[in-house]
């Protein structure tokens, strides 16, 4: 199985840049397509944007393309979300996840593991 960590949330204000990182352990974590999700609080789990196996193709929210760019280095068992132009709106725990999925990777049924999410705050 993979296990995943994030880090890289914090306090910024709009107009900034923030890069989270997912590190994953075990053998096998190219064999997943990965995810970013968020959660604001009152909201459900959004889908944010996600990356194949191969890092051949990514996906993103309407809401976020332009703006956020994922990435992965499976040397380093680590997937990244670089967020530019951040907005109060972005405020949330952010979340990756791992899936065996091909598809539909908007969908967080999709994704069987999980990390313990980093906390994204945007001033405005």
């Amino acid at each position: 199985q993979v296990q995943l960590v994030e880090s890289g949330g914090g306090l910024v204000q709009a107009g900034g840049s923030l890069r989270l990182s997912c590190a994953a352990s075990g053998r096998t974590f190219s064999n997943y397509a990965m995810g970013w999700f968020r959660q604001a609080p009152g909201k459900e789990r959004e889908f944010v944007a996600a990356i194949s196996w191969s890092g051949g193709s990514t996906y993103y929210a309407d809401s976020v393309k332009g703006r956020f760019t994922i990435s992965r280095d499976n040397a380093k068992n680590t997937v990244y979300l670089q967020m530019n132009s951040l907005k109060p709106e972005d405020t949330a725990v952010y979340y990756c996840g791992g899936s065996l999925y091909v598809d539909y990777l908007s969908l967080s049924d999709q994704y069987i593991y999980w990390g313990q999410g980093t906390q994204v705050t945007v001033s405005s």
